[in-house]
């Protein structure tokens, strides 16, 4: 009835105000006298020394076992435990590829929301073991939850090693009561036992170790000072690298304007609506982007045929993993149908259930099959000939691989993040400071030069500027549009331009508008009307230009002639010397 000193001494002193007689196999001891209390008192400490060293023994036995690596109270799913104490792969082949396969897809995808997103938009099944088999180790297969996939990714036995005392017990007192509680967070140097290479791993050690780190990292409920956070949807691609140089937090990716794509990074450490620092994030992301490429130019070859190999790869392993389902399924099958011919047709209350066992496996087996049979008629992921020499040479020219459309921001993200451990960021005036820490160990520094207040990205150069506002004393504003849009000419958002968009260009510039008669009363002709005033012809007059016989101004190709009439009258006897017949090669080159 007592399991240590307090209660059996709490037990003695009840048993004495009740008058109870205790007794043993050595005899009859009343506590109320003395004598008695004292020899129970000392049973019940030696009772207590015996307990304790026999708990600490077998304690010590465990331990000793667990440091040889020999202790396997539960295997996980993935390996089975061999009549040595050992543990190996499980022999089951869809067993071993399906755990396989979500290493593989974190190592593409880098987030186990991510994998779980994917797993279960595809039906793609992972083996649980039933927490109804009682006497035997029962798996099944099921659409995987985020602790499923969690535990393979986050448990070392993949890895190839063997732990003890991943986590510990530690005593609270609750309500005046002991309750002993089982913390799982313990730090990796806290491990009891910790063996790398123990058995044949799904991954290796290192990698392991990464994807810890990486999972850790993805961990945004930690503080933004802490971690970078998990990759997520937007356009800024250094959101989680960037370091306030001031105040040592991380930097805050925002989005604004109509459509939410202007990227602007701040620091919220300052008081108020203040910020520490804040700067717009193209300009910046422009300027790491490209010191990335210039140090990944190398590996440009590479990657493409890395990419190639995993489209190529993509659906096989979609229809592997069906394959493999269909096959168990198969199995099921033909296991339900024996047991169902080995029974007694006449005893129906069992023929009856295992009827009905084997038209659900069948029902699985028809399922899986309808399946199989899509993904094999979809539409095939193998690249053409085409696109495996496009890829090819994106791998030569990784700048424009880079800002290619369909270049996905999250894919840049994963890239930085890889060669970066952090970039700390300080602005000094107009200049924006920026120190880059590689993975490797090196540092690199940036200076980039801000906007300045009132500035942004939008503008038209000032070439572009005054070429229209030249255009617009001669020509109105359809017409000034033809003549950029012939020149090649963009607007500040790289459309092409129109009459309206001219007409607003005028505006924000304060550029007057053209009006009929404005020419002729500056007193300026065009080529057309200064051949009617001397009565030549078109190419006669601009011979004429061409020989610098005839002072003419135009503001670009394409644009009108414009010739001063006081320039005119005074070339006129100048012109009466110049045939009016043109020479044909002389009228060829004049066209060209």
């Amino acid at each position: 009835m007592a399991r240590n000193g307090r209660e059996w001494h709490t037990l003695l002193e009840f048993c004495g105000l009740v008058n109870t007689l205790l007794i043993d196999e050595d005899g009859i001891y009343d506590p109320r006298l003395p004598n008695d209390r004292l020899l129970l008192g000392m049973k019940g400490t030696i009772s207590e020394m015996e307990l304790s060293t026999f708990r600490q023994r077998a304690q010590g036995a465990l331990d000793e076992k667990a440091k040889r690596g020999e202790l396997h109270t539960t295997v996980t799913i993935g390996f089975v435990r061999t009549h040595d104490d050992r543990i190996e792969k499980d022999p089951d082949l869809r067993i071993r590829e399906a755990i396989a396969f979500v290493f593989r897809k974190f190592r593409e995808l880098g987030s186990i929301r991510q994998v779980l997103i994917w797993m279960r938009q595809e039906r793609i099944e992972l083996p649980v073991i039933s927490s109804s088999a009682e006497d035997e180790r029962k798996i099944v297969w099921q659409v995987p939850v985020y602790n499923t996939i969690k535990h393979i990714l986050t448990n070392p036995i993949y890895g190839g090693s063997y732990v003890r005392g991943r986590s510990k017990t530690v005593a609270r007192i609750e309500n005046g009561r002991k309750r002993l509680i089982r913390q799982r967070v313990q730090e990796q140097q806290d491990w009891k036992v910790l063996l790398v290479q123990h058995h044949e791993g799904y991954i290796g050690w290192d990698e392991y170790q990464s994807n810890q780190a990486l999972i850790a990292q993805n961990a945004n409920m930690k503080g933004s000072t802490i971690v970078q956070g998990a990759v997520k949807q937007g356009k800024a691609l250094l959101s989680g690298l960037l370091r306030c140089g001031r105040c040592g937090r991380r930097l805050h990716a925002g989005y604004s304007g109509t459509r939410n794509n202007v990227i602007r990074y701040d620091c919220r450490a300052g008081q108020g609506d203040l910020y520490c620092l804040s700067f717009g994030g193209l300009r910046v992301d422009e300027r790491v982007s490209e010191e990335v490429l210039r140090c990944l130019e190398p590996l440009g070859i590479q990657a493409s045929l890395k990419a190639i190999e995993q489209e190529c790869s993509a659906s096989h392993e979609r229809i592997r993993q069906k394959e493999l389902a269909l096959q168990q399924a198969s199995y099921e099958v033909a296991h339900a149908r024996r047991q169902y011919d080995a029974v007694d047709p006449d005893h129906r209350l069992v023929a009856a259930e295992l009827e009905r066992r084997w038209n659900e496996t069948l029902k699985a087996q028809s399922v899986l099959q309808e399946e199989l049979e899509q993904l094999r008629q979809a539409p095939s992921n193998e690249l053409s000939a085409a696109a495996k020499a496009e890829l090819l040479s994106l791998g030569t020219d990784l700048p424009r691989l880079w800002n290619h459309p369909a270049s996905s921001p999250e894919i840049k993200k994963r890239i930085l993040r890889t060669v970066f451990k952090e970039i700390v960021v300080n602005i000094s005036g107009d200049t924006i400071h920026m120190v880059l820490h590689w993975q490797g160990g090196s540092h690199t520094g940036l200076q980039i030069a801000k906007n300045s207040r009132g500035q942004h990205r939008w503008t038209t150069d000032a070439d572009t500027i005054e070429l229209v506002r030249h255009l617009a004393r001669v020509l109105p504003d359809q017409s000034i549009g033809a003549v950029l849009n012939r020149l090649n000419k963009r607007t500040a958002h790289g459309h092409n331009w129109t009459a309206g968009r001219v007409c607003a260009f005028r505006n924000d510039h304060a550029i007057p508008v053209y009006r009929d008669g404005e020419r002729e009363a500056r007193g300026e002709l065009t080529l057309e009307e200064a051949a009617a005033a001397l009565n030549v012809s078109r190419m006669t007059v601009l011979r004429m230009i061409r020989s610098k016989l005839l002072p003419a101004t135009q503001a670009c190709l394409g644009a009108p002639w414009l010739i001063r009439k006081e320039d005119l009258e005074m070339r006129r006897e100048q012109l009466k010397n110049v045939p009016r017949t043109p020479d044909p090669n002389q009228l060829c080159m004049d066209l060209e």
